[in-house]
């Protein structure tokens, strides 16, 4: 039988961005049903809407992703489909990618007990023409899974929320993404929690996404070519929190102190580059890393920042 696929975007403030991966979603070689839109935009963003597929949701007050998708995958589920497509605006998958996803996961299926939580292409950067890595949980970290070209297909615990492919037979087994995150590490949560309800997570190197990470620099320290990310300070202090608060919460044990020490020193490394690197809002950024450790630490969450 054949799948039904909807597809879900975050758009924020980037109208050609969000009509850019609208036309990558309409030009599959699979057709998609319909693809719900939360626009967090202060004013409504014109998109093209020339197939009628779009189901378009505005909150100028910014609900956030994790939001946006608990709203999507419901949306989802009442409308009986069997999968959802999840995007941010600024990913473009190329035409076959739906295509060889579902054929991945068809061919998976008919093994015995083995449960598809999310199938996921592989997401490349053009700016720094690097591949972005899914995660795995290292007892008290969340770090980058190296990515095999060569494989058919690997698993790991959460491929980034751009362009996974979620089974909704999954996502009615754990609970939605927690608006209190907000923003950043929603598919570290979600895709772990999917793992430790025993399903399996995938990568599937010959589906491909086009994807824009961060505002990465080139920077040379130390006699050394690297890339460093650059962030708002609202990011920083959402990257923080909510990293300091899962990998707290996910680790067990004397892994719970191990975690909490290497987000002090992802902190004062964070510290490091702004001081070094970073033009504009140097002391506003700093106490948004402060004050999102800070808060991940005693499990504040919300829209804080």
């Amino acid at each position: 039988m054949k799948a039904k696929v909807a597809a879900y975007i975050t758009c924020y403030d980037d109208l050609k961005s969000a009509n850019r991966c609208i036309q990558a979603i309409e030009s599959q070689s699979m057709r998609i049903e319909g693809i719900y839109i939360v626009d967090n935009s202060e004013h409504p963003l014109l998109l093209n809407n020339h197939s009628q597929l779009l189901s378009i949701h505005h909150y100028p007050h910014n609900i956030g992703i994790a939001e946006g998708l608990a709203q999507a995958l419901g949306w989802a589920i009442d409308r009986e489909y069997d999968f959802l497509w999840t995007f941010d605006q600024d990913s473009i998958p190329t035409p076959s990618c739906l295509e060889i996803l579902l054929e991945t996961h068809d061919r998976l299926a008919q093994t015995a007990n083995y449960k598809i939580g999310i199938i996921a292409p592989t997401p490349f950067d053009l700016r720094t023409e690097t591949v972005v890595k899914s995660t795995i949980f290292a007892n008290d970290h969340f770090a980058g899974f190296k990515h095999d070209e060569n494989a058919d297909y690997y698993e790991c615990d959460a491929p980034i929320t751009s362009g996974s492919l979620i089974s909704l037979a999954a996502a009615q087994a754990i609970a939605y993404p927690s608006k209190d995150l907000f923003i950043d590490g929603i598919d570290f949560d979600y895709g772990l929690r999917l793992r430790r309800k025993g399903f399996h997570n995938l990568v599937v190197p010959k589906a491909i996404m086009y994807h824009e990470l961060g505002n990465p620099i080139q920077v040379n320290f130390l006699n050394k070519d690297r890339s460093i990310e650059q962030y708002s300070a609202l990011r920083h202090y959402y990257i923080c929190r909510n990293h300091t608060y899962l990998e707290i919460r996910f680790a067990s044990g004397y892994y719970r102190l191990t975690s909490w020490m290497r987000r002090i020193k992802h902190l004062l490394v964070s510290i490091f580059w702004i001081l070094l690197y970073d033009l504009e809002n140097k002391q506003l950024k700093i106490w948004a890393c402060l004050l999102g450790t800070y808060h991940g630490s005693i499990g504040k969450l919300g829209k804080c920042w």
